[in-house]
């Protein structure tokens, strides 16, 4: 009897353990680990199509020539190019504006909400296992769709949580639905995910090393 009653009372600490580690922690959403960012100026909306289309041209042939493509179209790029620039167009000046757009938004993809890091936070998403121990995943991705990295597009890399946990959580699918709880980190990482002919590196922003992965819906 004396037995039983430890069995018990040991198993009623394990489950109100569990119970605190959840109830302690913030709820998270997807939206919150990307921070608030200032608006990126659209330096070509006030061009018209066929502007924007001679514009494609030139960066096109610019790009080829970079990588030692033929010069058969040298004249006609001329000729774009002079036409915009007799409409009032900067040519080079749109072309650094772009690569500063393209700057911005790979920097605001990957940054993080510092609120959030140091905070024990709780969290759904998808499970995209990284490796494996027996029939357990203990390293994986927490994406925020079902396919991502798969068959779409990676998410910005804040969108994505690198999870290192030993204990290991069975999977059913590729995907699979878990609450994660633990405390958040800020760490850039690449991570190769595999496809059926190779692998794929993902950005990510965040890490964490959770205290308990439990399936959706418990």
């Amino acid at each position: 009897m004396i037995y039983v009653s430890r069995l018990i009372l040991t198993l009623s600490l394990a489950v109100f353990s569990g119970f605190a580690q959840a109830s302690d922690s913030r709820d998270v959403t997807w939206d919150m680990l990307a921070p608030e960012v200032p608006a990126i100026a659209n330096p070509f909306e006030s061009l018209t199509e066929d502007q924007l289309d001679a514009l494609r041209k030139i960066l096109r042939y610019e790009m080829r020539a970079e990588q030692g493509g033929d010069d058969e179209k040298a004249a006609e790029i001329e000729v774009l190019r002079a036409r915009l620039v007799s409409e009032g167009l900067d040519v080079e000046g749109l072309f650094a504006a772009r690569k500063s757009v393209i700057e911005k938004r790979e920097a605001a993809a990957s940054a993080i909400n510092e609120d959030l890091v140091g905070a024990r936070i709780r969290m759904p998403g998808y499970i995209l296992p990284l490796e494996f121990n027996g029939l357990k995943t203990i390293e994986f991705l927490l994406v925020p769709t079902v396919g991502a990295c798969i068959h779409t597009p990676p998410p910005p890399a804040n969108q994505i949580v690198h999870v290192e946990y030993p204990d290991g959580i069975e999977v059913n699918g590729l995907f699979t639905p878990v609450w994660i709880t633990g405390t958040m980190m800020a760490e850039s990482s690449v991570q190769g995910v595999g496809f059926v002919d190779g692998q794929a590196p993902v950005a990510i922003s965040y890490k964490m090393q959770p205290d308990l992965v439990e399936e959706y819906g418990e």
